[in-house]
């Protein structure tokens, strides 16, 4: 993407806030790199939880804040779920955060601040960004039809559907709001809805009360939302992604958390091309030994090459695959590799991968459509039931696993997505959305168009 033209760009700077999460930062350096590129400075304020890797930034000014995590296990639930932590994080950083915010407004020998853009979570950064006069455009990480389901999550919790079971008739009834998605995807977002519902409004109330949102996605797949949000979110809207394309891999991936194991690229590289089943199910979400157990098996039962990624600690109560069923390894032979962490968007890329099992995270979405991989979607936590639906049934790209993980049900839907014409249909469908998203990016395209508004926007404060 050329860069935006113009001597005012090369005064200004941003600061950016992210939310010290795999999925959220990563496309928020991803965002300030982009940022970076088109003439503005950057400072990134960040809690002192999993910080930037400092040497992958040196163009990046770095300021650390207390986060009060340190003290947590004093107020920790017997059950904390993500609305606990992030509620926590906002209550516990609002003050160092405000000082930090001053001190970096007040510094006369620096460019002048154009804008703050935070993680869309941060709701407490709304309020102190008005006090101190600083406009606050708000990032969201996640796919765009998930802010309409947060929006309404107390809603559907006042409806009763957070008290359906599997036996209910309703549970795999489609939503009548959403008729896209079903009951159950609704339900699985949260294991506390009444929390996350209310703090999912304190958080639509800031964005609305904001400058301005930006989409880490493209106009093309969800164009149908984008006109719902229109009048929902009477804010300037940038659908700027899927940010990965915009800088090659090695800057692009890092803000990785995790040390990238690369010796498997030797095995990989004999494969056939599209042969491969690629396996990694994110960089939080955690699974129990029955069903780390349960894909192993479906995994053997097939005999497809597959390439694993088994991140340490992801199955509950293990260190790291010590509760591979017996004789696995050596029944797999030549045929699997299990390592604990890749460079993921490579792999994606490499000829032999055939297919991605995906917990259906965001980036990892965007990451293969970018590359033309059918998915298989085994979603775990809040946005990605939305997610691997829309994957499956109304963009047709994948196949959900909607009995979760059991043996059998892995190994016949391994088997549609590639050995069967589905597959074949389905990897035609997502190499079309790759073709929209390459189209996207052209001079001209919906996502350089967003791009260059979203400069001139930010200009323009």
């Amino acid at each position: 993407m050329k860069n935006h033209e113009g001597e005012e760009a090369t005064h200004r700077r941003i600061i950016l806030f992210p939310l010290p999460v795999q999925g959220h930062l990563s496309p928020m350096l991803q965002l300030a790199n982009i940022l970076h590129t088109q003439g503005f400075k950057i400072t990134i304020i960040h809690v002192q939880q999993n910080p930037p890797n400092y040497s992958n930034y040196p163009h990046f000014t770095f300021k650390p804040i207390a986060d009060g995590f340190s003290d947590i296990g004093k107020h920790m639930p017997e059950k904390p779920d993500p609305s606990f932590y992030i509620t926590y994080r906002n209550e516990h950083c609002a003050d160092s955060f405000r000082d930090c915010l001053a001190g970096l407004l007040d510094e006369p020998d620096e460019p002048p601040v154009a804008c703050l853009i935070t993680d869309a979570e941060y709701y407490i950064t709304q309020e102190i960004a008005d006090s101190l006069k600083v406009p606050r455009v708000v990032f969201w990480a996640c796919t765009i039809v998930s802010v309409l389901v947060y929006r309404d999550l107390s809603f559907f919790y006042d409806k009763g559907y957070f008290n359906l079971t599997t036996k209910d008739p309703e549970y795999e009834e489609p939503v009548p709001e959403y008729p896209l998605l079903k009951v159950k995807d609704v339900i699985k977002t949260s294991t506390n809805p009444y929390g996350m519902g209310i703090f999912q409004t304190k958080v639509m109330k800031q964005v609305k009360a904001s400058s301005g949102i930006i989409w880490n996605s493209f106009k093309e797949p969800e164009e149908a939302i984008l006109k719902t949000l229109s009048h929902a979110f009477p804010i300037p809207r940038f659908t700027l992604g899927p940010l990965p394309k915009y800088l090659p891999s090695s800057t692009s991936t890092s803000g990785i958390i995790f040390e990238q194991d690369r010796t498997f690229f030797s095995w990989l590289d004999t494969k056939a091309p599209k042969s491969v089943i690629y396996v990694s199910f994110g960089s939080i979400a955690g699974i129990t030994k029955s069903e780390f157990q349960e894909a192993a098996y479906g995994l053997v039962n097939i005999d497809i090459p597959f390439l694993w990624v088994v991140r340490p600690g992801m199955v509950k109560g293990s260190e790291w695959i010590e509760w591979l069923p017996e004789n696995f390894l050596e029944e797999v032979g030549d045929r699997g590799r299990i390592v604990k962490w890749c460079p993921q968007k490579e792999v994606l890329a490499h000829e032999a991968i055939g297919c991605f099992w995906t917990h259906s995270g965001w980036n990892s979405t965007l990451e293969s459509i970018c590359e033309g991989v059918p998915m298989i979607c085994s979603p775990c936590i809040v946005g990605q039931p939305i997610i691997a639906r829309y994957v499956s049934d109304v963009w047709k790209i994948g196949i959900l696993l909607e009995d979760g993980l059991e043996r059998e049900g892995i190994k016949r839907v391994l088997k549609r997505l590639m050995l069967d014409k589905e597959g074949e249909e389905i990897r035609c469908r997502i190499n079309a959305l790759k073709d929209e998203v390459n189209i996207s990016f052209r001079e001209g395209g919906s996502s350089h168009r967003s791009l260059q508004s979203l400069v001139d926007y930010i200009l323009s404060f």
